[in-house]
């Protein structure tokens, strides 16, 4: 190879690393260009993001309640209105002591903070660890199912805010609270909540709690010891549901201070050995008994709106949120009904343990006028138990127009004259049923076996429309059934129900067949004007033939049947009785006659109201049974509210669809089987029966023990009257 050759390669070998070198740097270059433009698109977008973050958030916050020392100081309370909007009570200022922080157990203090806020001292109104936990909690469940809530925001919640949880609410709640902190101290802020918070029996804040639980005033709180501070820190979370007063509370109370217990141990408030001593102790040590709170009208039917409200309005607190509820209340009705059952000036009582409750309600609406809640014995009150809507026991014959003439009617359209054959009968289980006078009375119609409540009759008929048509027909009217099961018992009534039910179901009889769901409440208005309205939208149930027949066979029944002490002259009453006696334990336990009654119901209506009554006694006992004229009781109440306030003197209206013939109701392009035929001549058969033993009507049933689990038919006898 010449020199001149291998220069010419040496230059062209150097001319390709220059070209290569060239090439890697357009390929850099190129690359470089590709991320500059990228890291220009991030950065504009978050530009773009946080600007639209900032006009969202401003646009949250701009019509955000200002922070008003007034409503930081005083909660803000629940007024009631009656059915005409008349001022009744407030709700909400009574049973609450203001303490300051000198006045506060350092012990009291760290309870409530290592429960509701362990970050307390550490955040500036907002702990973005809890949010931050919340947050995750809500992007994998629901929106405000976590709140991550501090102390502050819950004073601004309370205090400012409604209940309703939106991102809205919950930005504006953080802004809120940041404004909160720069304003007052930390330990102005803890006591802004520990004097409003609603702890339970009727007490706001702790001070006003430890008095009402533990007998401790405002000025000793120190003597409270660890297990009744660490019980009151657990209250917040669900005051009702954790109340150590009530017995059933207990164990969800005994539960909830422990888990206060071992969150003060965690941070380090206290030693493990002072938590393992506090456990053992139990939750009700220490506890007074419950006063029954002075001033307050018509606390029991209060207590059943605000239960109500409480139902259908999640995350309300009646003793901060300033709401105004409008009851379905009628003042004088409901002092009557005090009256009635709380004195023996209008109706005898046999002892002060006998119970009575019922339900007054308005016919056409389903707006409850009045309740029986319970004898004074019986502690009916606010946030308590309540008999009218709480009590469950079995309805015996009262029970069968629902459950089988009813469903008859309306699904094979038979006549008040239609023919049953009232002859030995069993359950298909093998079971025996027996009427209450231990008689037979061959064919008779089932106006008559409803006159006088005969009970085969009405298994017969039940078993002819079908368990499953009764069972929907019983649910249309507002009556619950356990695993939403019927039984062949249930035809007469061996199920529970309560008087708010029964009122309910009965009313639509009364109504042409319309059901409205029996309420307390008709509207509930919150502070900014919003308006939630509570009245059940009317529901045909039923034909309005079958509601007028029905009707008829109850007049029948109030007029010349075992519903005569009922009947008030001038109203168009339809009505029927019920009673169940005991099972043979029972009997055999506490020495009762065979013909005790435990149960006694009287259920009728006019056009204008309906009215469920129950008694007996609240619980198996010596001498705790009914027998003779003490079974009419339940009548005597309801004839005496009815007189009282039944003003309508109208009849039922008879549908066009309805013709009567030889004083029976048919229905037009009814059953064929029912032709009208000439009555026939009254036999000794036919006349009123003659009941053994006293002259009132018992039922019997045996199918099971009063107070159990409840058994399928197949066990004793069945034996329902009245």
């Amino acid at each position: 190879m010449s020199e001149e050759q291998y220069r010419y390669r040496q230059e062209r070998i150097q001319a390709e690393k220059a070209k290569q070198k060239q090439q890697k740097r357009g390929k850099s270059s190129k690359k470089f260009s590709i991320i500059k433009k990228v890291f220009l698109a991030f950065f504009i977008l978050g530009i773009l993001a946080i600007g639209i973050g900032t006009i969202v958030f401003i646009s949250m916050i701009k019509d955000a309640p200002k922070l008003d020392a007034s409503k930081l100081e005083v909660p803000l309370s629940t007024k009631f209105y009656d059915k005409n909007g008349n001022f009744l009570y407030e709700y909400g200022k009574e049973k609450r002591t203001n303490i300051t922080y000198s006045q506060l157990p350092e012990m009291l203090e760290h309870a409530f903070i290592a429960t509701e806020d362990a970050r307390f001292y550490k955040h500036h109104g907002i702990d973005m660890k809890g949010t931050a936990r919340a947050i995750t909690e809500n992007l994998t469940g629901n929106f405000g199912s976590q709140g991550g809530s501090t102390i502050t925001q819950q004073v601004i919640k309370n205090s400012f805010l409604s209940p309703e949880k939106t991102i809205k609410r919950k930005v504006q709640e953080w802004s809120l609270a940041y404004q909160l902190e720069n304003k007052y101290t930390k330990h102005q802020i803890l006591m802004m909540y520990l004097n409003k918070i609603y702890l339970g029996n009727r007490s706001y804040g702790v001070a006003a709690a430890a008095k009402s639980y533990y007998g401790v005033d405002s000025n000793h709180l120190k003597q409270l010891t660890l297990p009744e501070m660490a019980m009151l820190a657990g209250l917040p979370q669900s005051p009702s549901h954790y109340d150590p007063t009530v017995p059933e509370n207990r164990e969800a109370a005994t539960n909830r201070r422990n888990v206060v217990l071992q969150a003060m141990y965690n941070q380090g408030y206290i030693t493990k050995k002072q938590m393992k001593d506090a456990e053992k102790v139990p939750v009700t040590k220490g506890l007074v008994p419950k006063n029954k709170k002075q001033g307050m009208p018509n606390e029991a039917f209060l207590d059943a709106a605000v239960k109500e409200v409480e139902s259908k309005l999640k995350n309300v607190d009646i003793s901060t949120d300033g709401l105004s509820i409008y009851t379905t209340i009628d003042p004088k009705a409901q002092d009557y009904a005090d009256k009635i059952l709380n004195t023996n000036s209008i109706v005898a009582y046999p002892n002060a343990k006998f119970q009575g409750a019922f339900v007054f309600l308005d016919t056409k609406t389903g707006e409850v006028r009045a309740i029986g809640s319970g004898r004074k014995d019986f502690k009916a009150s606010f946030r308590g138990n309540n008999f009218a809507i709480d009590i469950k026991r079995q309805p015996g014959s009262s029970f069968k127009p629902i459950l089988d003439y009813g469903p008859a009617i309306e699904n094979l359209k038979w006549s008040t004259a239609h023919q049953i054959n009232d002859q030995p009968t069993t359950y298909y289980s093998g079971q025996s049923i027996s009427n209450w006078d231990n008689q037979y009375h061959g064919m008779l119609s089932i106006r008559k076996a409803l006159q006088w409540s005969y009970n085969i009759p009405a298994l017969l008929t039940l078993r002819e429309v079908g368990l499953d048509k009764a069972r929907d027909f019983a649910k249309n009217l507002g009556i619950h059934f356990e695993n939403n099961t019927v039984y062949e018992s249930y035809a007469i009534g061996s199920n529970t129900v309560s008087p708010l039910e029964m009122a309910g179901a009965y009313s639509a009889f009364g109504n042409k067949g319309v059901y409205n769901a029996p309420h307390f409440v008709q509207k509930v208005v919150y502070p900014n004007g919003k308006v939630v309205h509570f009245t059940p939208k009317p529901k045909q149930v039923m034909h309005d033939y079958t509601a007028y027949l029905i009707t008829d066979m109850l007049r029948t029944v109030v007029r010349s049947g075992t519903g005569t002490t009922a009947n008030v002259p001038g109203l168009d009453i339809a009505g029927k009785t019920g009673t169940t006696n005991f099972d043979d334990k029972t009997i055999a336990r506490y020495g009762y006659p065979s013909q005790a009654t435990n149960d006694s119901w009287m259920v009728g209506y006019t056009p204008q109201y309906t009215m469920a009554v129950w008694t007996g006694y609240e619980k198996n006992g010596p001498g705790n049974f009914m027998l003779g004229d003490t079974t009419k009781i339940s009548q005597l109440l309801f004839k005496n509210m009815m007189n009282a306030f039944g003003t309508d003197h109208s009849p039922f209206q008879q549908p066009s669809d309805v013709y009567r013939m030889y004083n029976e109701l048919y229905i037009k392009g009814g059953n064929p089987q029912d032709i009208p035929r000439p009555p026939k001549k009254e036999t000794h058969k036919d006349k009123k029966p003659k009941p053994h033993g006293p002259k009132h009507d018992h039922p019997k049933h045996k199918d099971k023990p009063k107070h159990g689990p409840k058994k399928k038919p197949g066990k004793g006898k069945h034996k329902h009257g009245g």
